[in-house]
């Protein structure tokens, strides 16, 4: 059959996203084409940079596919916030699909969650979680005149006009019986020149495992779930070899939730790299629980680790434990220290916003950043996503709204101790107040060596715009300290 594989993740679509200037290529979509084309032909309509889905219809009319088979990249934190700015294009996607005659199948955080819209806006098929081996069946099935998509197991049909759910379909657990993702189907050139611009290096994405086998109740998993399978160190390190020899990254983003999570595979995959003569920067997510020996972080920096970013959330240890997340204060402030003392950049994902937080969590979790001075981080609102017991708690807080439109929108949907527009602001606040605090960290280290050769002069310079603006949005944030009155969503 022919195939037109997409994704449905915009850059351009997420105004914040789009200016940050840091696109990856859809992984997961490269992977599956992988897989089909031993037996399909198969193209990519690479959505990440487009401008529009319209731009689908010539693509479409240029290759006459068959199937058009919309497949998001589940390794990318984006697409499993499930924007509804993304919904649309999707829906718009699908409709584009059945105007030029083609057979379509979704696969997404948010169609797994929301099938049923999926398949009321034209979809003939969603796949539920998962979804190399289900589409490989899927195809099989279309491409058989005896054959019934019924008989394939990880599907949501239509049947009778009712959404139907075919039996789940185990989880993948050999993933080196998967092939290189496909990764000449992608022009990598515009997202270089994209990253060259905006960050003066080039990095690309690799995942070595599916899943993550921790709990924290806040955490949505649709597409892999609660599991932790793993490729392993030669499988991995034959494609860093291959994007090395072929694209020259500058840097590596290991999308995994959990990298080397297996005793022992960290030391054997910085093995497998010297044998290849790779060593290529990295970047990784991790919990602070796992980075607290010594040997673990050596063999991670050896691989050519250069910066973690850790799920710390919160400052406050009630928050931690109404989270579920497993770890303690004192472990991020640990990690945090054996990092720094080897070398390596620490970022903190923040959550603000839940359940039972209070203005003492609040100011425990600033006076957590004070002490302990990550090198970045990254700051949410709480979401419930469904599928997580969060969700469960609070769903019937929810309204018609129930999904941020961009990963900027940072709406609480649901009653807590302040209203949404405090959250908001104190997103905005505790960024400018970080950054206030690096600028005049690199002033006093100018004013103690002003001849020194490492200062940052543009972090230096921007104490002007952040003192004030932090004091601004101090005043604000104060004025905004008032509970959320009943309906008020702003």
């Amino acid at each position: 059959m022919r195939v037109l594989l997409a994704n449905a993740y915009f850059y351009r679509l997420d105004p914040k996203q789009w200016r940050d200037g840091r696109p990856y290529p859809p992984l997961a979509t490269l992977q599956v084409a992988a897989k089909l084309r031993a037996e399909h032909e198969v193209r990519l309509f690479d959505t990440c940079l487009r401008h529009s889905p319209e731009e689908l219809i010539e693509v479409i009319g240029q290759f006459k596919p068959d199937v058009l088979a919309i497949y998001d990249d589940g390794f990318n934190y984006l697409t499993k916030m499930c924007l509804t700015v993304m919904r649309e294009a999707c829906f718009r996607m699908i409709a584009i699909g059945k105007e030029q005659g083609c057979r379509v199948v979704v696969n997404s955080s948010d169609c797994t969650d929301h099938y049923g819209e999926y398949l009321s806006k034209g979809a003939d098929a969603v796949i539920m979680g998962e979804g190399d081996a289900t589409l490989a069946e899927l195809l099989h099935a279309w491409s058989s005149p005896v054959s019934s998509i019924a008989s394939v197991i990880g599907l949501a049909f239509l049947e009778n006009g009712a959404a139907t759910l075919s039996a789940p379909r185990p989880v993948l657990r050999d993933l080196d019986s998967l092939p290189m993702p496909a990764w000449d189907l992608v022009d990598v050139a515009p997202y270089r020149a994209i990253w060259k611009a905006s960050q003066g290096f080039f990095s690309l994405n690799v995942a070595t495992t599916r899943g993550c086998p921790f709990k924290c109740n806040w955490c949505a998993k649709p597409i892999y779930g609660n599991r932790y399978n793993s490729r392993s160190p030669a499988h991995v390190a034959d494609e860093i070899a291959w994007l090395h020899a072929h694209h020259e990254p500058d840097h590596l983003w290991f999308c995994d939730d959990i990298l080397g999570l297996k005793p022992g595979w960290v030391r054997l995959f910085s093995e497998e790299l010297k044998k290849r003569g790779v060593r290529i920067p990295f970047k990784i997510q991790s919990r602070v629980d796992l980075l607290l020996e010594s040997d673990t972080v050596d063999a991670l920096v050896d691989a050519g680790l250069q910066e973690v970013w850790v799920g710390a959330e919160s400052g406050s240890q009630k928050i931690l434990d109404a989270m579920d997340k497993g770890t303690t204060v004192q472990q991020i402030g640990q990690a945090t220290r054996l990092l720094h003392e080897k070398g390596i950049r620490v970022g903190f994902f923040l959550q603000f916003g839940y359940l039972g937080e209070t203005d003492d969590d609040i100011d425990a979790t600033l006076c957590m950043l004070e002490e302990l001075r990550p090198d970045d981080i990254g700051i949410s609102v709480s979401y419930p996503l469904p599928g997580t017991k969060f969700h469960q708690k609070v769903r019937d807080q929810l309204g018609a709204k129930a999904n941020w439109s961009d990963s900027d929108e940072l709406a609480l949907m649901f009653r807590n101790t302040h209203r949404p527009a405090f959250y908001k602001r104190l997103h905005r606040y505790v960024h400018k107040r970080f950054r206030r605090r690096q600028a005049l960290t690199e002033w006093r280290s100018i004013v103690r060596n002003p001849l020194g050769k490492s200062h940052d002069l543009r972090r230096a310079a921007s104490v002007a715009y952040y003192l004030p603006a932090a004091a601004i949005d101090k005043i604000r944030l104060q004025r905004l300290r008032a509970p959320m009155g009943r309906d008020e969503n702003t």
